[in-house]
């Protein structure tokens, strides 16, 4: 039996523009920097900069000029003066008034140096070395990876040298001629664990019994000393805990990480671009946006001037037809990359201006502990904006406050409620918790049972395993790992 159903079904779908909006809001500035130097490349009737007396266009409204590549073009179709105006619009239509004049610099300078590895192959050539070694050296320090460390294993190298290099060696070999790799410097380079890197450190330095010690600890006692195991240790080498002491003393000043020291090293250092700055003026807080989120873009003058021809020509004819369909798709992308720009910069703005004022208390003082609970849709509901809109300015922006930059999700936390009934920011627990463990007595750490102890004393009533998932959120290690001598 064959039955029919009427079923209603509501959904919301976003066009494409919508989804390009919010992919713009969600970029930081520098990736905003990129995403504009691409749409500039690839819609040439988009400009950028200012143009003095120029041919500029009304507002674009999206309900309006829709297009269908599919449609064909009547000489009566295409309202030409929709595209076309006498007024020029004003500078604060197309940027921001509300923007850092101070943050104008466009580039950032790094300083130019040999490479690491250059550095290291560089220092290969003061040994005495045949060809066959040499090659192999310098297959080797081209694995050593930027920490300074080669993670492979020797044996896979010797697979790597004979199918890329025409090189048919042993591993033996390549392992006396590692030690030669583990000479050059900075000390420590080319080791394939952290042991195996401290070892070679201390075994570099001037023997007295602190470093002699040091090195029993490292290559006999390794595992113990990563446990903190101290008292096996004192055992196992007979030794009292000054001894041992000033051995660790000794350990701590190495460098676990000797490519890192490197200051040719070809890894450049990311730098932070704050998306926003927060000052403090006779007492209030003032908000600004970078100025490199605010560009001066404008439609090309050469595209206004085509779309001009195409209306007063008197004839129009099928090439001409096609050409004006391109423009016209050009100048709809032009004007709506415009649009979504200051769209852009409101949101951003908009959004910000409502978290700073809700941790007002923070942004004057800069005490973490002044941090009200906050999350994206009190934010969300305090600018009437979607709860993912909020996450796109959170996520991915910094700002630059008296305090330091900081992301800007840092702000949110949940809330949980004290002993006097009153409602606080985890982020605020955090920081106590943190506090705390500074304070503690090394040789004695707390366990987490007994730092849920003390934070009930002070008025914290949270459970032990809520200490613990606080403490590995702030990268801290449980007691016995954070026990010293």
């Amino acid at each position: 039996m064959l039955k029919q159903f009427l079923n209603f079904k509501l959904s919301q779908k976003l066009s494409p523009q919508q989804i390009q909006l919010m992919k713009l809001i969600q970029l930081p500035t520098q990736a905003f920097e990129q995403r504009l130097k691409q749409e500039l490349e690839e819609n040439p009737a988009l400009d950028s900069g200012k143009e003095d007396n120029a041919d500029e266009f009304d507002d674009f409204d999206n309900s309006q000029d829709e297009f269908d590549d599919s449609e064909s073009i009547g000489n009566d179709e295409i309202n030409v003066d929709d595209y076309l105006s006498d007024d020029e619009i004003p500078d604060y239509r197309t940027s921001a008034n509300n923007y850092s004049a101070d943050d104008e610099e466009k580039t950032m300078p790094y300083a130019a140096g040999t490479s690491f590895t250059q550095s290291l192959i560089n220092q290969l050539n003061t040994y005495r070395l045949d060809d066959t070694e040499y090659k192999i050296a310098e297959f080797l320090v081209g694995s050593v990876d930027e920490s300074g460390y080669i993670r492979r294993e020797l044996i896979d190298i010797v697979d790597d040298l004979a199918f890329t290099q025409s090189i048919y060696t042993e591993e033996e070999k390549v392992e006396k001629i590692l030690k030669t790799v583990h000479q050059l410097d900075p000390a420590g380079v080319g080791a394939r664990s952290l042991q195996e890197c401290l070892s070679i450190q201390l075994h570099r330095k001037p023997k007295n019994p602190d470093i002699e010690l040091a090195i029993k600890l490292i290559d006999d006692g390794f595992e113990k000393f990563t446990k903190k195991h101290y008292k096996k240790l004192m055992h196992k080498f007979d030794i009292t805990e000054l001894q041992l002491k000033d051995a660790i003393h000794e350990i701590e000043r190495l460098n676990p990480k000797p490519g890192g020291s490197y200051a040719g090293n070809n890894r450049r250092a990311e730098h932070v671009v704050p998306d926003f700055a927060i000052k403090i003026v006779e007492g209030e807080l003032e908000l600004t946006l970078n100025g490199r989120n605010a560009p001066e873009l404008h439609v090309s003058r050469e595209y206004s001037n085509m779309m001009k021809g195409y209306k007063e020509g008197n004839k129009k004819s099928k090439s001409q037809k096609d050409a004006v369909q391109f423009i016209k798709q050009k100048l709809d992308a032009a004007k709506w990359f415009i649009e979504a720009i200051k769209q852009r910069q409101q949101t951003l703005f908009v959004t910000m201006s409502a978290i700073m004022h809700y941790q007002k208390k923070f942004f004057l003082t800069g005490d973490e502990r002044n941090l009200k609970p906050m999350i994206l849709k009190d934010i969300a509901d305090e600018i009437e904006m979607d709860v993912s809109t909020v996450s796109r300015v959170a996520n991915s922006k910094y700002v630059d406050t008296p305090y330091g930059t900081k992301l800007i999700k840092e702000f949110f936390s949940e809330s949980m409620t004290n002993d006097k009934g009153e409602e606080v920011s985890t982020r605020e627990i955090k920081k106590i918790l943190e506090t705390v463990i500074e304070q503690e007595n090394k040789k004695k750490p707390h366990t987490d049972e007994g730092l849920a102890k003390i934070l009930k004393e002070k008025g914290y009533p949270i459970a032990r395993r809520t200490v613990a998932k606080y403490r590995e959120q702030l990268d801290l290690p449980v007691a016995r790992l954070r026990k010293k001598i």
